[in-house]
Formats: structure tokens, sequence, C-alpha cells
């Protein structure tokens, strides 16, 4: 592939290196020039243009991911479509992660153009969530080093979603005279919502005395139809015969590992009696945070086998202590709260199809469409709007006279959406979890289909992208999670949410809210036929 800036006459089927404006015409980064590309960018003026040109051999960026991915062996993994150069491939099922490190590495050796991410050996996965990506940096690689990258991929297995398969298990908690039945009830309970994430069920609970002999009889009793039983000690293990691991050994069993280089969760033990696993829980399993009681459950509840070896390799990576624990499973007293969704209306545009008049002025049943747009949004379930202004911006403040709004101007909106979504996403307060992205020109979207959008993203606990959809067809308004807001920061030109959904490989939920989601009045007709009555 060769890089670089050529005349515009010779750029046919090349691949744009930037985003360009040529009069009303944009071209994306990415785009394939034809012919009739050439002559808009030769009309407007333009003599030379940075682009990538493929040689023979080249693949481009999309068919390239779209190879790698599509060589790999994987179980439970779903390939999703490429775009700007990336496949990402999400768990089709909940489940514990697996990979071939060294395949992986190797893969990355190949040449930098290539390369390939995924979650940690052992990740604990939901369903559709996303677990590796193929990027391809440049706009083409050579054929050649895919094909080493496909015949690597022909060597096996590279990752797997080992699916959860639902257990039934036992729980024995021993009992002192210190230990109150209310953190036995609540361990109960806790144990359950773990539990639930595979789909698996606390079917009995013995409690017994806390001594080897009481212990033993119990778990032999609840191993004849229990696929694991865990134990809770009232308390601590304080040396490797005490009583879990006594017990276990006096039921007929056998002791795995006692102890394990992961804090929280240093006093775990692990055995099995027969085919049944049995796990001496750490008194940090009484608390819904991760811990290592977590990694090795996950493991055994998703068929995978958890040996000694496994256990002594859980150190690097084992210090929990400090690091923000999964949503799962929840102390249901400690549920977080709600994700909070601020509005961001954008009313910056010159409305330039429209001949001269600001298409946000029109009236619609009496009222600029701006204004009918910001009620709208205040009669939604966002904690709070703020309005983007630019051009005709006094006008816009006027239209919104008496909403009590917050209006902040973007001087620079002659430059493109970007602009408006930095300067709208950087005035949102500390506590927005979302952004809910509302064009000023829509006027077919209601209250109701923005808290679809909302309740949608509150379901996914504000850590996905929400978009509405007419017809299966991507269209607006859109959430964006705070994890992105940063990445607001680095848009340009005429960029919106769009590129971050194709480049940043979050998560994208589609919502299906009707026509409104697809019809904007970016012409005088469309406006007219929508109800609109023009202004000067």
């Amino acid at each position: 592939m060769k890089f670089g800036t050529i005349a515009v006459g010779q750029a046919t089927g090349a691949v744009l290196a930037h985003s360009t404006s040529a009069g009303d015409h944009r071209y994306r980064k990415g785009h394939v020039l034809a012919a009739e590309d050439i002559a808009i960018l030769e009309a407007a003026g333009l003599t030379e243009i940075v682009v990538a040109v493929l040689e023979p051999g080249d693949l481009g960026e999309d068919r390239a991911a779209e190879a790698i991915a599509a060589s790999m062996q994987h179980r439970h993994v779903e390939v999703r479509q490429a775009a700007t150069g990336r496949v990402n491939l999400h768990a089709q099922e909940a489940g514990v992660f697996t990979v071939d490190a060294g395949l992986i590495d190797a893969l990355n050796a190949i040449d930098p153009s290539i390369t390939v991410a995924t979650l940690a050996r052992y990740a604990t996965v939901e369903k559709g969530q996303m677990v590796a990506t193929v990027k391809i940096i440049p706009f083409a690689v050579g054929g050649h080093l895919v094909r080493q990258a496909t015949e690597l991929c022909a060597a096996g297995e590279i990752f797997a979603v080992n699916a959860f398969v639902p257990k039934r298990v036992g729980v024995i908690q021993t009992v002192l005279p210190s230990v109150k039945a209310s953190v036995l009830d609540k361990t109960s309970r806790l144990t359950e919502h773990r539990l639930a994430r595979s789909g698996s069920r606390l079917t009995a609970e013995l409690r017994t005395p806390h001594e080897a002999g009481a212990v033993a009889e119990a778990a032999r009793a609840l191993a004849r139809d229990h696929d694991i039983v865990v134990i809770f000690g009232a308390s601590a293990l304080s040396d490797f015969d005490d009583v879990i691991p006594a017990a276990i050994r006096a039921a007929g069993g056998i002791v795995v590992r006692s102890g394990m280089p992961v804090d929280p969760g240093n006093l775990l033990v692990l055995g099995h009696i027969g085919t049944t696993a049995v796990i001496g829980a750490p008194g940090c399993a009484r608390s819904p945070k991760e811990n290592g009681f977590d990694w090795v459950l996950d493991r055994l509840m998703s068929g995978l086998e958890v040996t000694a070896a496994d256990i002594a390799g859980m150190g690097v990576g084992g210090l929990l202590m400090e690091i923000p624990t999964r949503p799962q499973p929840r102390d249901l007293s400690a549920i977080p709260p709600v994700p909070k969704v601020h509005a961001v209306l954008l009313a910056a545009g010159r409305s330039s199809r429209m001949g001269g008049p600001n298409k946000l002025m029109a009236l619609f049943e009496a009222k600029p469409l701006v204004r009918r747009t910001a009620e709208r949004v205040l009669a939604s379930k966002a904690e709070s709007t703020v309005v983007v202004s630019g051009h005709q911006a006094s006008r816009i403040r006027e239209a919104l006279a008496g909403l009590g709004i917050p209006v902040v101007h973007n001087a620079d909106f002659a430059s493109g959406l970007a602009s408006s979504l930095k300067v709208g996403v950087s005035a949102l307060p500390e506590d927005a979890a979302g952004a809910l992205i509302v064009l000023g020109d829509m006027p077919e979207v209601l209250p109701a289909d923005l808290d679809r959008l909302i309740e949608s993203f509150e379901r996914a606990e504000g850590r996905a992208i929400v978009r509405a959809t007419h017809d299966g067809k991507r269209g607006n308004p859109i959430i964006l999670p705070r994890s992105l807001f940063a990445a607001v920061a680095h848009l340009e030109g005429d960029t919106g949410a769009r590129h971050l959904i194709e480049s940043e490989g979050v998560d994208v939920i589609d919502v299906e809210i009707g026509k409104g989601a697809g019809f904007d009045v970016d012409t005088p007709e469309a406006l007219e036929g929508a109800g609109g009555v023009l202004q000067g």
C-alpha cells in the first residue's frame, strides 16, 4: 500500500485518508473514491488529496480483518460485521473465557498492521459481551501477511466461552456461639445471587457445629445428590488440617489445595468427594465483592477443571483489594443507583439545505421547532437538558425563553457536528452516566421514545450505546455512555456519534421507536410535509 498526497485526477479507486468536504458533498475517511467523486472534488477546486493506494496483493482493512476473524477457531463466540478495519467478537453465552495466549502473541508478532486483543484468560463474561477484537491499523495490508495469520489460526482453538451449566449446589454453614443467625441468613442470600449468574440453584443447606466429624457427615450426605458443596466455616482456616480440610478427608474425599495466592480469598480450600466438588469458602465469600472464591466457583460452573497448579498460578492479578469489583454478585442492599442520563439538544446548525431560513425556527402548531423539541426532552426521564446553540444563537435563546434550559454557545459551529457534540457533552454534570444526544430537527420523536432509550440504557447499567432505529435502520436519538465522553473530545469536523459506534468497540443496543428515528427536516419539502411552516 502507498500512502501520501497525489493529484485528485489520479485518485480514482484510492482510499480517502481524511474526511474531506467539496461544496455540499462530504466524504468520510476511508471512502473509496469513484470517478464521480473525482469530478466533484475537481469542481470544488481541489488539486491534491491524501489517500492510500492499494497495490497488487493488498487487502482492504475490512476484508483483511474479516479473513482473519473467519479463520479463527472458537466456541460460543459470535463474529460481528467488519467496520473501519475492525471485527469484534462477542460471547454467545454467559460463561468463562479461555484463550491461547501463545497463539494471540504469535498473531500480533506477524506485523504491526495486524492486531488481536482479548479479555484476560478466565474472565467471567455475560452473554453478548465483547471478548475479542481484530483490528487492522492501516487502510490495507499485504495479502501475504493475512495468509500468515490465517495459517496460524488453523493450528487449533484460539479462544472460547465455556458456557455456564446450571448446577445443584448444597451449602454447609458451621455454627459457633459467636456467629449470629442473621450472618448465616445473609450468607445464604448472597450465595444464591452468586449462583444465579450461572443459572445454578442452592437446593439444600445444613447448619452444623464447627467440628470435623459433623461437617464430614453433612458433606457426605450432600455430595450424594449435588454437583458442588460449599462449606462456610464459623472460624477461618488456620492450619492445613483444620476443620474443613479434615472434614473432606473424613468424608472419604481428597483435598486438592488449601490456601490460594489471591487476596481476598487466601483461605479457600478445594477438594472432591467422589465426583462432587467441595469448596471451603474463605470468609470474604460472605461479601458480595469479587474474591478468589468467585474465580474457583465460576470455573467449576463452566465445566473447567481446577487443579492445585491452577490455583498456584493465580497470584499474578490475584491482588484484588484495590480494583473495582464486577457488578455481580450483589448484596440486595447495595445495588448501585440507576445510571443518570442527561440530554444534549443540538441546535447549532446553519440549515444550509433550506436556502436561507433556519429550520429550527419553523412553526409546528404555532411553536418554533426547537422549542417543541426542547419541551419533549423536558417531558422525558432525562435528569436535565442542555441546549447547544451556534447559528442564530440569539433567536434560539428567544425561542426557548421561559423553559429554564441552560444554553451553551458553540462558537465553532461552522466546523461541523463534532464541535457541538464536544461543547454539549463537556457541559454535562459529573454524575452523568450517559448523554442523550437529541437533534433539534426531528419533529416526530416523542417523550415516550426518549424514555424507551433511557430505560434500555438503565437496563444495560450505563455500559452500552443505545441507538434509536426504524425498521432495523440506525437513526437518532442516541445515548452515549460516560466511557465514551473522552473519545467525543477528540472528534473533528462533521463527524458524529456514528464514528464512535464504529471505532470504539462498545456494545450497541438498538431500540425500535418507529419512523421518528429516521425522519428529519433537512429540506423545505420535508419540513412542509411534516406540518411545519418556515419563517424568515
